[in-house]
């Protein structure tokens, strides 16, 4: 029974407790966070350890006048349940439901939408300089982690807030066991000497009587080198030769000391940040036992902690990349594996307990993963980069001009290409084969089971030109056997027929052709033909002896895990009225906007690429037109 929480319906219910009522309300907070995971499952280990330091926000601040900015969403369920949504937070990641992370849209404590790491800084520092160039109240904060801090957009707003008068607190939430014995009785004196108000009166007094940024810089230089020979083993020196004022390590699971402490830096001004330790993980015994487990672990016992395995007929793709990659490896010394800090959830764990000295995780770094792996490339070996297809995204420069420009053999490979299920818009693996489909010299891949994603890695690693990109999605394959069968080349521009047909060609990519080929077995019941099915398998460079053969059907359908626009649909499309053709082509896949969360199956069949949705296209178009019917 929660006591407090159920009365607390917005941060200014709770704004009043005293200490007691405060460390009450956390453990309140946790022990309805895992109830609702257990059965609804989400991000739940960050989540937990996270706690203190948003009531803290909450209490000291005036949010939603004040802005709160986290830093991925994954630690925001809190937040989410002490801002008016606590009997919302058991429908998150549904249908309907809200979302797992902050929205814009949702509420108007949700200061940014988020869902990628690293964005914190730049968006908070955006809004503390609106609010000073307007001459509105309000103070900004970004909540970000150890780990988002490792992405180069936290570096690239660092270094602009802190060469700007802007008021902002960045609280660093450090979940990284291996600085503890830096928490200590210096730090302890340090924290009440920096955080002290006369001090900081004085300090304020001086700074704003320097007058020119000039002066205060040389100032500032000048206190730094008394100072961080302090603060140097704290990481301060780091935030302070940035430009901030450092605070901290503080104990941010210790609600006392951070509501302490936010009182104290919420009316200093300027950029400044306050480092809080914290467990991930924190109050619930099996996520801080192994809390990368418990980041999101699925449904689970809360009573004893015991994960409930969903159902699983097949191999998970990413199970089978981690095998794949390891006999690679063991086949070839050349063979390196490269990831922005996905190891477990991409499969490459295996390779980093396999073979350690040629497994890198680079951290939450897409655009240094990819062009690291061109300097592996270009001395030689043969980087396999694994990156979510979302989060690829951002590494699309670097495709472009570090490994395509200059014809490099990196194989890249997008784990969740397509859609993803629960975690929505943000997650969405949708833009790739249109995004990328664009750049010379690129190969793009799309196995339909198991069996072709292991060819097509063997494939891609004896391929001399890259980039090769190979993208399949989340979760289970097709249940194929593929462990005992031996690898075949698939030379990139070579489909598949996987059914012979007449009047309607499905030309279909990635699993979709398992599901188109479903689908036209039961058109052929109904009907008694059946429209040919083409596995397209590589997208470029795409097979132009299929795209010449389908073109004395009727109809072309076009079935694809992503985008319409610029996709495979693209791609046909293109080809036809580059060539004179004149048959029609129509689409199914993702439209023109943003798919919400739901399960993966709900989502494939509302974007209508699912086999009932393939069926009820090739029925509307043959019904359509009676020269197919004809057939």
């Amino acid at each position: 029974m929660s006591i407090l929480l159920d009365k607390i319906n917005s941060p200014e219910d709770f704004r009043s407790f005293d200490a007691a009522q405060l460390r009450e309300l956390c453990e309140e907070v946790r022990s309805y966070m895992v109830e609702c995971c257990a059965s609804n499952p989400g991000h739940l280990a960050s989540s937990l350890g996270a706690v203190e330091l948003t009531v803290g926000v909450h209490k000291v601040f005036n949010t939603p006048v004040d802005k709160f900015v986290f830093d991925v969403g994954h630690q925001a369920y809190a937040h989410k349940i002490l801002t008016g949504r606590r009997e919302a937070f058991r429908t998150k990641r549904m249908a309907g439901g809200i979302s797992g992370f902050p929205s814009i849209a949702e509420s108007p404590y949700d200061a940014f939408g988020v869902g990628h790491s690293s964005t914190s800084i730049s968006a908070a520092l955006g809004m503390a300089e609106a609010i000073r160039m307007k001459g509105e109240d309000g103070r900004v904060i970004a909540l970000i982690g150890d780990g988002a801090l490792t992405g180069g957009l936290a570096f690239e707003g660092m270094n602009n807030a802190g060469d700007s008068e802007s008021d902002l607190l960045i609280i660093l939430n450090d979940n990284n066991h291996s600085i503890d014995d830096n928490i200590g009785a210096l730090h302890k004196h340090l924290l009440r000497l920096t955080t002290h108000p006369a001090y900081n009166r004085i300090k304020n007094k001086v700074w704003d009587s320097l007058g020119d940024k000039r002066t205060r810089r040389a100032m500032q230089r000048g206190v730094r080198s008394v100072k961080s020979w302090m603060v140097r083993n704290s990481g301060g020196d780091l935030f302070e030769s940035l430009g901030f004022r450092y605070f901290g390590p503080i104990d941010g699971n210790d609600i006392g000391q951070v509501v302490e402490t936010l009182e104290k830096l919420r009316d200093m001004r300027g950029p400044r940040v306050l480092h809080c330790m914290t467990v991930k993980g924190k109050g619930y015994a099996p996520a801080e036992a192994d809390p990368t487990v418990w980041h999101a672990p699925g449904k689970f016992d809360p009573e004893t902690g015991e994960r409930i395995p969903g159902p699983r007929d097949a191999d998970r793709y990413q199970d089978v990349f981690g095998e794949v990659l390891c006999e690679l490896a063991e086949a070839d010394d050349r063979v390196v594996g490269i990831t922005p800090a996905m190891a477990s959830g991409c499969g490459m764990s295996m390779l980093a307990k396999r073979k350690p000295s040629r497994f890198f995780d680079v951290g939450i770094e897409e655009e240094h993963a990819v062009t690291f792996s061109a300097g592996l490339a270009a001395s030689g070996m043969i980087p396999f980069c694994n990156i979510y297809s979302a989060f690829s995204q951002r590494a699309y420069d670097q495709i472009i001009h570090d490994v395509a420009l200059q014809g490099l053999p990196v194989v890249l490979c997008f784990d969740r290409g397509g859609l993803v299920g629960e975690d929505g818009a943000t997650h969405h693996g949708a833009f790739d084969m249109a995004a990328y489909r664009s750049i010379p010299g690129t190969v793009i891949a799309a196995p339909r089971n198991e069996l072709e994603l292991k060819s097509m890695m063997h494939t891609a690693a004896a391929c001399e030109h890259g980039p090769f990109i190979i993208r399949y999605p989340r979760g289970c394959g097709e249940g194929v056997e593929w462990r005992a069968v031996k690898p075949a080349r698939i030379e990139p521009g070579v489909s598949e027929c996987l059914r012979e047909g007449t009047g309607i060609a499905v030309l279909a990519i990635g699993p979709c052709a398992n599901r188109a080929a479903e689908a036209a077995d039961a058109f052929k019941e109904e009907y008694g033909w059946s429209p040919a099915v083409y596995d397209v398998r590589y997208l470029k460079p795409i097979d132009e002896g299929m795209l010449e053969a389908v073109v004395g059907f009727d109809q072309i359908v076009t079935v694809e895990d992503g985008c319409v626009k610029g996709g495979l649909f693209g791609a046909v499309a293109e080809y036809m009225t580059e060539h004179g053709h004149k048959v029609a082509v129509a689409p199914l896949g993702m439209p023109d906007r943003f798919i919400g969360h739901d399960r993966q199956a709900a989502q494939r069949a509302a974007c209508g690429i699912d086999m009932e949705g393939i069926l009820a296209k090739v029925k509307f178009l043959a019904e359509k037109n009676e020269k197919v019917l004809e057939k």
